[in-house]
């Protein structure tokens, strides 16, 4: 795509940092870190988010997730990863290709995600299977 930031990155047309790239996956530091070493992994080809994403490309993707959160506990000593996919406007997604964050975390980064949990909801767990099977 034209104007997508990381297939520009993908192509050597943006700055990145690279961490690793096979044939199928491109994976860089991100230029908005969280914490060092917070990188993306993104798939080559572009596909705006995870309902696009073919299951064998997302499988590559995922084969490099492991690579990299390996690679961060044998050379860095990371032992906390956050792994992160926001798929859609409304689920903070702001670069509409699919891509995965690999976020180191510590004790009191100041990173901390918040839920709101409905526990209420457990009661309507039978309907809901219902829904989706």
């Amino acid at each position: 795509m034209e104007d997508c930031i990381f297939c520009k990155i993908i192509a050597g047309q943006a700055r990145s940092w690279k961490v690793f790239e096979n044939n199928f996956v491109y994976a860089f530091l991100d230029i908005h870190p969280a914490n060092k070493y917070h990188a993306l992994v993104v798939p080559k080809k572009h596909y705006k988010n995870i309902f696009d994403i073919p299951e064998e490309e997302f499988l590559e993707v995922m084969k490099v997730v492991k690579k990299l959160t390996t690679l961060y506990n044998t050379k860095l000593g990371i032992e906390n990863v956050q792994i992160i996919n926001s798929s859609g406007s409304e689920a903070q997604q702001d670069v509409f290709h699919c891509h995965f964050h690999i976020v180191p975390r510590r004790l009191g980064d100041g990173q901390d995600v918040k839920w709101i949990t409905h526990p209420e909801w457990v009661e309507e767990y039978d309907r809901m299977l219902l829904d989706i099977r």
